[in-house]
């Protein structure tokens, strides 16, 4: 028990921001109106998805600096996660895009953005699948990840920002501000977003085991 106390923690800060997220009070903004509590699931889930991505690059440097396949099995499946956290931001954003902007997916960069870069990881499983030599696969797939890591970053952070954008954040359009958020809000955000990033990393290290003992199994 000792050694899944953050398990504990994800289910409880998850708890807590469904209930107050959906039951708790929101500022009144124009547009936004309700919508705004999408605030605590739609942005987490991209900042786990982010922290996952994170943590399968540093796992994909790890195997090329030992050949490790534990590190390779420990990047995919932290990737894994990390595009189911994705799939879901796009599938909530595109709901408040439709409330907000009345488009689920308008012409923007930042959108845009995201679609590329979902499309670089879904061609990194298909990378994958395309080797039937484990260290071959590994070697090539870690590449791949830091290569497509290192286009991931400057395409969701930087080139949303240099030019005009209806997403918060980006081309001059604020986020995180008394216009979008008030420190009620917070006391719910903060806590989702630790809870969601606890949560992917629950997902991904039982899929790490469970890959392990299919292997063992073989």
């Amino acid at each position: 028990m000792k050694n899944n106390w953050w398990k504990i923690v994800a289910v409880l800060l998850l708890t807590y921001t469904l209930y107050f997220g959906l039951m708790g009070t929101v500022p009144r903004r124009a547009i936004l109106n309700e919508s705004i509590r999408n605030v605590y699931f739609h942005v987490p889930m991209w900042f786990a998805m982010i922290a996952m991505l994170t943590t399968s690059l540093v796992y994909a440097i790890k195997y090329l600096r030992t050949n490790d396949l534990q590190y390779d099995l420990k990047s995919v499946e932290f990737t894994n996660v990390a595009i189911l956290l994705g799939i879901l931001g796009c599938a909530t954003g595109s709901l408040w895009a439709s409330v907000t902007w009345g488009d689920p997916w308008p012409s923007d960069p930042k959108l845009n953005s995201v679609a590329i870069s979902m499309l670089m990881y879904f061609a990194y499983l298909i990378l994958r699948g395309s080797f039937d030599d484990e260290q071959r696969r590994a070697r090539i797939s870690a590449v791949y990840n830091i290569l497509a890591y290192a286009v991931f970053i400057p395409l969701i952070f930087i080139l949303p920002r240099l030019t005009d954008s209806l997403h918060p954040g980006n081309g001059g359009n604020p986020a995180f501000s008394e216009l979008d958020m008030d420190n009620q809000m917070r006391r719910i955000f903060y806590p989702a977003v630790i809870g969601w990033g606890l949560l992917g990393t629950w997902m991904a290290t039982v899929r790490v085991r469970v890959r392990m003992l299919e292997e063992q199994a073989d």
